[in-house]
């Protein structure tokens, strides 16, 4: 029997986010987006120049000279950096609100719908309902989430999309080294990786040119890759703007060289030093910590928040509160248990310090009489007028000791410390979910001292999305940028089920985020304000926003986005302009070196196929041959179909490419390499039986539209056969409904030549959009099957961690939500949520499996 929804709270809101007044540009134009498939009936492509050493050029620092760094010594400005520009472009778009709403009785949803989603009604049609005006329209602000290259993206940010000198913020957390170990994962749901395993390295099918043991030119390639994107994000970066680089001592001094050349060593904020381990292993001193090297863009304009920390007796801002005054006024010695805070301190008791009562710097002698005795400042200035001393000793914050006057400061005159730039006892992250996760206290704080509430965040190194949960957490907006889809499906699926406290906005009627939040304050009490009968002064604590308990808020709507056009281009217009013949040529030659040195795997052990040679061919439909061997040592041929380097092959491509294929007759394997893949190609086109071949689709790593990288051997070249999933579509006619079934992923083994069903724990994750237009992917349900039902722990605990079945109901109806007990059993299955069944309607179905791959299937209802 289906499980029923608890009993119905009165009718509220629904999950809350946060709205954005800024806007972003749609692009690129269809003029801008024919350019990226080398249309030649269409122009709009360009590059830019960017100095690579604009401070050193001025004459303000000394240069780091490395191997490289002027690549082409013969050109006329080998100094300079060409930059590629290209356009991004909307491959999904997640609303986590609308995904939420399915966990509750939809009646509620829709009852609540005036909220919407940043302030939209999703029960309307808005802009981002209509299939055709994405390029062509402003649209309220969504988040990105963008896979590719970082130096192309935040070029096409810089150049196409108007974000110069728009970013607050940007967090570059790259690879430490060029070492691989512990700097990537295999799989969505596995960490471990072993320092050195090659088989770890060959197996991963998903390669991510970053996150490489060895690069071309080892830290050579290393610093030309750190200053190509130090560059791009001086540009991006406001005048008020702060740049953050996470490193670790292995490479920290050539990082703030580089940062100097780049951003100036006048704008140089500060090397914060935090404790990442409480212990490590080595043969020398054990580093348990990393560093954070701060820059501004302009230190003079640099926004600026004072965090604190709570005052610990025993820690942080502890020092020399030793004292102990008692009700009575007799003073004694703290014990370390009080400070410990294992024993309470006696009622009325209060802890407090002795501080000089004379600053450092050199003043006129004036004596100060308490009790007829003289009090010489000693040739130093008083902190106070010496007139308003006497008063202060009356009202027992002045002591007179021996030879000098010191002043009683107590503890609680301000219970909190400024953050210095050595931050201990921070850790790793916890719950990790990606190898190489940051604690997000440490992303948190830069955060809140440099940005305000609707300021703008980059990311170019997303991992596992710390920097975006953070931002999301705090009303930041925010872009991040990663080569690999499994850290950019970690965090998707880490944004997609977060869930946040609601802070008060300062601007509560208006609902303006930039703003701020409302924010605790606590008095400051100071010398100066007593000797001088002033109100205390009142500090901000920015990590501490007024909370609205009766209030859920989840991460607001966001974009995935790509480097390649999602617009097929048709075989008879692609053609390359001469401009673009050299670095295709590079491209194809780095595609072949990598299917000799690594081939064509299924994510499988020992189901790869590595060519034995690979040659160029004359026809656009099938430009290139090759050989491998199958398990019994029999030489077998595989043509190959390259799609554009940023566009999408098409159905009419791969129909060309079987047709030529079967004319020949003479190979077993057609393998369809591309980045990207009209979704319109059949199922017959994909990985089965075409004749006397079989015809494979093979996603290309981004690592491969990366210059300068490159492993040396070249084994990390990644090309990855798509699986194909098989969907079932269950009609129920009397209820009027249908439920989309997903049964299993299959994928071709080419050394055994079989087709074998993968395991469905393989498949991390599968999306739904059950109202497809053919254009615009919307993630309206998301199911985790190969999860550990946590997805939603944070936001089901609102309720589940309630200690009664009293208290569960009376937060049930605080929150205002009814939950769908056969929602959440659906949440971990293979079976969709019911979809109404409509004439016309069509379903889009992308499954995810624990590799990264991806695959689109659309069906009719």
């Amino acid at each position: 029997m289906p499980k029923k929804a608890t009993s119905a709270p009165t009718p509220a809101a629904d999950p809350t986010a946060y709205t954005h007044q800024d806007k972003r540009t749609y692009i690129p134009s269809e003029t801008e987006a024919g350019a990226e498939q080398f249309n030649p009936k269409v122009q709009g492509h360009s590059t830019r120049l960017l100095d690579k050493n604009p401070v050193v050029h001025r004459g303000q620092d000394p240069e780091l000279k490395w191997l490289g760094k002027y690549e082409h010594e013969g050109e006329d400005r080998p100094d300079y950096l060409k930059l590629d520009i290209r356009s991004l472009y909307r491959h999904e778009h997640v609303r986590p609100q609308e995904l939420m709403s399915r966990l509750y009785r939809e009646r509620l949803a829709q009852a609540n719908a005036q909220l919407g989603l940043f302030g939209q009604d999703y029960q309307t049609v808005d802009e981002l309902d209509k299939p055709l005006s994405y390029y062509q329209h402003h649209a309220a602000w969504e988040n990105r989430l963008i896979l590719g290259d970082s130096l192309s993206v935040m070029t096409s940010l810089l150049e196409r999309e108007g974000l110069d000198k728009k970013v607050q913020m940007v967090y570059l957390d790259p690879p430490y080294g060029i070492k691989y170990g512990s700097n990537w994962q295999i799989k969505l749901n596995n960490r471990t990786v072993q320092d050195g395993k090659d088989e770890h390295l060959s197996s991963e099918p998903e390669q991510i040119k970053a996150f490489r043991d060895t690069w071309e030119l080892g830290i050579h390639s290393y610093l030309s890759y750190l200053r190509d994107r130090l560059l791009v994000a001086r540009e991006l970066l406001t005048e008020s703007g702060s740049c953050f680089v996470q490193i670790s001592d292995e490479n920290v001094h050539l990082v703030r060289n580089l940062m100097d050349e780049v951003l100036g060593s006048s704008n140089f904020i500060g090397l914060v030093i935090f404790q990442k381990k409480g212990s490590q292993s080595g043969d020398f001193l054990p580093p348990i910590n990393e560093y954070l090297v701060w820059y501004a863009k302009n230190k003079e304009q640099a926004k600026y928040h004072q965090l604190y920390v709570e005052r610990n007796l025993m820690g942080v801002g502890g020092s020399g509160f030793t004292n102990v005054e008692l009700a009575d006024g007799t003073v004694r010695t703290l014990s370390k248990e009080e400070a410990f805070g294992l024993n309470d301190l006696p009622k009325g008791a209060k802890v407090f310090r002795y501080n000089p009562l004379f600053s450092d710097k050199p003043g006129p002698n004036e004596p100060v009489t308490i009790n007829g005795k003289e009090y010489p400042s000693g040739g130093n200035s008083w902190k106070v007028s010496p007139k308003s001393i006497p008063k202060l000793f009356e009202s027992g914050r002045v002591i007179a000791q021996k030879s000098r006057l010191v002043f009683k400061r107590y503890a609680k005159d301000f219970p909190a410390v400024e953050i210095n730039n050595i931050w201990l006892g921070l850790g790793g992250a916890t719950g990790k979910n990606y190898v190489v996760q940051t604690n997000e206290e440490i992303v948190k704080r830069c955060m809140l001292m440099c940005t305000d509430p609707g300021d703008l965040v980059l990311d170019p190194s997303c991992g596992s999305g710390t920097t975006a949960y953070v931002a999301e957490q705090w009303g930041r907006r925010w872009i991040t940028i990663d080569t690999s889809r499994i850290a950019l499906n970690i965090a998707k699926t880490r944004l997609m089920t977060a869930s946040f406290p609601y802070y008060h906005l300062y601007d509560e009627a208006g609902q303006d985020i930039r703003q701020g939040f409302r924010y605790k304050e606590v008095p400051h009490i100071t010398l100066k304000s007593l000797a001088n009968d002033e109100p205390p002064a009142s500090e901000k604590l920015y990590d501490q926003p007024e909370e609205d308990k009766k209030r859920l808020r989840v991460a607001g709507p966001f974009t995935v986005e790509t480097l390649q056009s999602l617009n097929p281009v048709a075989p008879e217009e692609l053609e390359t302009p001469p401009e673009e013949l050299e670095s295709q040529a590079q491209f194809e030659g780095r595609v072949f070196a990598g299917l000799t040195a690594s081939g064509v795997r299924n994510g499988a052990k020992n189901e790869q196929a590595v060519f034995l040679r690979v040659e160029r061919r004359a026809s656009p439909a099938l430009p290139a041959e090759g050989y491998w061997r199958d398990a019994e040592g029999r030489e077998r041929k595989a043509y190959f179909l390259l799609g554009p380097r940023f566009g999408t092959v098409s159905k009419s491509q791969v129909n060309e490419a079987v047709k030529e294929c079967r004319q020949l007759g003479d190979a077993d394997w057609l393998v369809v390499l591309g980045f990207s893949f009209d979704d319109a190609i059949e199922n017959r086109e994909q990985t089965t039986s075409a004749g006397t071949f079989q015809v494979t689709r093979a996603r290309i790593g981004e690592d491969l539209l990366q210059e300068g990288l490159l492993k040396k051997d070249k084994k990390a070249a990644s090309f990855v056969t798509i699986g194909e999933p098989e969907i079932g579509l269950l009609r129920d006619e009397a209820a009027g409904t249908a439920t989309v079934e997903v049964r299993g992923l299959d994928i071709w083994d080419p050394i055994n030549n079989r087709l074998a069903a993968r395991s469905v724990d393989d498949i991390a994750y599968w999306m739904l959009d059950d109202d497809y237009d053919g254009s615009n992917f919307l993630v309206r349900q998301v199911f985790f099957c190969g999860g550990e039902k946590g997805e939603f722990k944070k936001w089901r605990a609102k309720l589940d961690g309630q200690a009664s079945a009293t208290a569960k109901k009376k937060a049930e109806q605080t929150l205002r939500i009814e939950l769908d007990e056969d929602a959440w059993e659906r949440l971990y299955g293979f079976r969709s949520h019911p979809i109404s069944l409509r004439p016309g309607r069509r379903v889009a179905v992308r499954v995810i499996s624990q590799f990264g791959e991806e695959s689109t299937r659309v069906l009719a209802l």
